[in-house]
């Protein structure tokens, strides 16, 4: 009887953390084809929990990259300016809004901005992320413990890595930016 509580007890818990670990697995699709992008719940609850609600919402769908810096970052994630397929969409603009949500507390941890990193943009305030977010092509590490990192790519950096790189001369604009596909 013992045996079979415990073979019980062993599958419960594969089948739970199976199930929370693809509770955590997003897909970000690009012109090139799909991302799998790992959530850090553990180390950055609030801005997990952010992410996942607009792009529950659908608000990342349609969204431009629109500062991209060859051997730094692309970032996105402006919901309000930078989402091509509304009324608000302004190129010009894009980076400066964000959601109607409040700003997030900052929720720096000891992981590093690793190559495939997800972290929150920000202004010179820490606790004023709010929707716009960033993807590092390299190792940043003078971002460490600076900028909240919520995931990670785990599959399909070498899309992320055909992302339209942006002017170097203007703090990297790009004129006809890609966009987020869809985010789920």
């Amino acid at each position: 009887m013992n045996k079979l509580i415990t073979k019980f007890l062993i599958l419960f818990f594969i089948l739970t953390n199976q199930l929370i670990a693809k509770e955590n697995i997003m897909i970000l699709k690009l012109k090139d084809g799909d991302v799998k992008i790992q959530l850090f719940e553990d180390k950055a609850p609030n801005h997990v929990k952010r992410i996942k609600k607009l792009a529950e919402e659908g608000k990342y769908d349609g969204v431009v990259f629109h500062r991209v810096i060859d051997g730094f970052m692309a970032q996105t994630g402006d919901v309000k300016f930078g989402n091509s397929a509304t009324n608000d969409f302004d190129l010009k603009r894009a980076g400066m809004g964000g959601s109607d949500l409040p700003d997030l507390k900052e929720e720096f941890s000891d992981l590093p901005h690793q190559r495939g990193t997800l972290s929150m943009a920000r202004s010179q305030d820490p606790n004023s992320a709010n929707s716009q977010f960033f993807i590092c092509f390299k190792e940043s590490s003078f971002l460490d413990r600076q900028y909240t990192v919520f995931g990670k790519v785990i599959e399909g950096m070498e899309l992320v890595d055909k992302i339209k790189r942006g002017d170097e001369g203007n703090n990297g604009s790009v004129s006809n930016p890609d966009k987020i596909i869809s985010f789920k």
